[in-house]
């Protein structure tokens, strides 16, 4: 028997500013915040189309915090799906303008955009 998972229901990151980081996803993303928790040290967001109480909640460990090796055991990145191509393409300007885009790719049964949040955090739409 295994479990019947339906979906991701949300992710959770360390950053080094949980609100330096919620700006990031507010402009990008255009995510809410619903809750901002022990002095803006925990903060929890949700997609303006989401239905979960959140979808990515961030939780500060400090400026100083290192981030682990490119190839180390964890998180590689999240992904966010789009509904249309156009959609992709303004994501695609938006990341730019941001200084957020690191790359694309054709994986032929989708295409993908690449991007790194302020603490290198890396996300795929």
């Amino acid at each position: 028997m295994s479990i019947p998972v339906a979906r991701l229901n949300h992710a959770v990151l360390y950053v080094r500013d949980a609100t330096r980081a919620a700006d990031f996803y507010a402009q990008v993303f255009g995510f809410e915040v619903v809750e901002a928790a022990f002095g803006g040290r925990a903060v929890f967001m949700r997609s303006a189309a989401g239905e979960n109480h959140h979808d990515l909640g961030l939780f500060s460990v400090g400026e100083a915090a290192p981030r682990p090796p490119r190839g180390s055991v964890g998180l590689y990145h999240l992904a966010w799906e789009v509904p249309t191509i156009d959609d992709l393409a303004e994501a695609s300007r938006i990341l730019s303008a941001a200084g957020a885009l690191g790359g694309a790719s054709d994986h032929g049964v989708s295409k993908s955009l690449y991007g790194r949040d302020p603490d290198g955090n890396e996300f795929e739409v």
